[in-house]
């Protein structure tokens, strides 16, 4: 994947705008299951009109992410604990070696806007913006396995991760800790740009690990 795919992936309809962001939010435990949200309040969130949330909420509802409540609005899915230790599993299995062997494939040229992509998972962190860090986060993981050119596992990958909750990340923001979390990217591109595959799969396999400790569910 080269960076003119990586601007692209940015140059999205209005609906696919609030369907990242409404991903997003269910992903980083903003949306919680069980509570019924309504396409206008979930509109005057994100600065919209009711239409496209609803558009973008079908669409989830074929995702499984949520479930139409008659009437009212949408439910988001819950998520069962072993379903993330699963999810976790296949992304150690999919993620560290693919992007091991992709190191000696990114052009050097790629580079710095790889860096602005992990500036903006480090920017979501530092505002306590949690849609903004889950959603870019996402784009980031995306973009490295792009080179791999395998549509299939990026497709997978992506609907593995739309099927996380990351309970605590609000925690790990509240605590001030979600920017030492964020800025892992840069190490991971660090090891990318020195061409370390060794360095690069080892430091992936510990994120990934982290990340499921960080999906747990905070202590009620």
């Amino acid at each position: 994947m080269s960076m003119d795919n990586i601007g692209h992936m940015e140059k999205v309809s209005l609906r696919d705008r609030v369907s990242q962001a409404l991903r997003a939010a269910i992903i980083s435990g903003e949306m919680e299951p069980g509570v019924v949200y309504s396409a206008p309040s979930l509109g005057a969130r994100f600065g919209v009109s009711a239409t496209p949330v609803r558009e973008a909420m079908l669409d989830l509802v074929r995702e499984n992410l949520v479930s139409i409540v008659p009437n009212k609005g949408f439910r988001v899915t819950e998520v069962a604990e072993r379903d993330l230790d699963d999810i976790t599993r296949i992304r150690l299995l999919l993620e560290p070696p693919t992007v091991r062997d992709i190191t000696p494939l990114i052009p050097a040229k790629d580079f710095p806007a790889l860096r602005e992509l992990a500036d903006k998972i480090v920017a979501g962190a530092e505002q306590g913006d949690l849609v903004e860090y889950t959603s870019a986060d996402q784009v980031f993981h995306l973009a490295l396995l792009g080179y791999a050119n395998n549509p299939r596992l990026n497709n997978l990958v992506s609907d593995l991760r739309d099927h996380t909750r990351l309970f605590g990340l609000k925690s790990l923001s509240d605590k001030g800790e979600l920017t030492d979390v964020a800025r892992e990217h840069h190490t991971i591109l660090d090891a990318l740009e020195s061409r370390d595959a060794d360095a690069v799969e080892r430091i992936m396999v510990e994120h990934i690990r982290q990340a499921r400790g960080r999906w747990a569910k905070p202590a009620e």
